[in-house]
């Protein structure tokens, strides 16, 4: 485990001044799991000063199971620890570094909530309040933690994988047949899509997608709000006109900017976003 403090500044325009403000925060990196020779490892932020029990936001890289950094989620990580939550990246197994399937993947993703939560009290984390958030085929995980039984791997599983609430950036939700990544999941499918296990129980849902992404059909994620609402649990669904896949990341700072304030306010709204000292 390796632990450091650091300071992150931010600039306020005031006049012809510019007046810069420091934040401390802990980093801290965990191995929670190893997976034949490979450590997983989690990446903590968590805001210095308090050492109460604080919500948590868990983000996974996408990458279509294949390849993918913590790297693409960083800025969200940073920003968040900003606003009073813990914040963590998640690393898990890949087609191309580690020639394991999406199922691997999901196993992964599933292990790396049951740490967080078995250790929430070192870690200051409420674990009645983690929020699992990813784009593309991590958005799969995170809301594969949340709505599939299955791909538990050797660990006990009395410790749920359900997280709180999810925020997921044009996630792959349907892997049936005519959906995203039906070649390699197979007649698994119904056991791994989260298109067809929505039940009653789901947590409340914040969907972000283009409108002209090439593998996430709109009418895809209107059909899941529309099951969402049947079910009856919450799903939020903002569309971006003419934005394509992976609209949301940083390079494009004004998408970028909007989505974490819309995120802000879906979490408001579900009693996720810790209170302004």
């Amino acid at each position: 485990m390796n632990k450091k403090t650091f300071f992150l500044l931010f600039p306020l325009l005031i006049g012809p001044a510019m007046v810069y403000f420091a934040y401390a925060q802990t980093s801290l990196r965990e191995v929670y799991k190893v997976a034949g020779k490979d450590s997983l490892a989690l990446e903590i932020y968590s805001p210095d000063g308090n050492d109460s029990p604080k919500p948590a936001m868990v983000f996974f890289f996408g990458g279509g199971w294949n390849q993918g950094s913590i790297e693409q989620f960083r800025p969200h990580a940073e920003h968040f620890v900003q606003k009073g939550l813990i914040t963590v990246l998640v690393d898990y197994r890949v087609r191309g570094r580690q020639q394991t399937s999406p199922f691997d993947a999901l196993e992964d993703a599933k292990s790396a909530i049951r740490y967080l939560k078995l250790h929430a009290e070192r870690l200051a984390i409420d674990s009645s309040k983690i929020i699992a958030s990813g784009g593309s085929a991590g958005g799969h995980l995170a809301a594969a933690t949340a709505l599939i039984s299955r791909f538990n791997g050797k660990e006990n599983s009395e410790i749920s994988t359900q997280p709180a609430a999810l925020v997921l950036f044009n996630p792959v939700i349907d892997n049936g047949p005519g959906g995203y990544g039906y070649e390699r999941i197979g007649a698994q499918y119904q056991d791994f899509s989260p298109l067809h296990n929505l039940a009653e129980g789901a947590p409340p849902t914040l969907f972000f997608l283009g409108t002209n992404d090439h593998l996430i059909p709109v009418v895809t994620a209107q059909y899941y709000t529309m099951v969402m609402k049947k079910v009856g649990s919450y799903c939020e669904l903002i569309l971006y006109e003419g934005e394509g896949h992976g609209f949301f990341n940083v390079r494009n700072k004004e998408i970028y900017l909007q989505t974490l304030e819309e995120t802000e306010a879906f979490l408001q709204k579900t009693g996720l976003m810790p209170k302004a000292n």
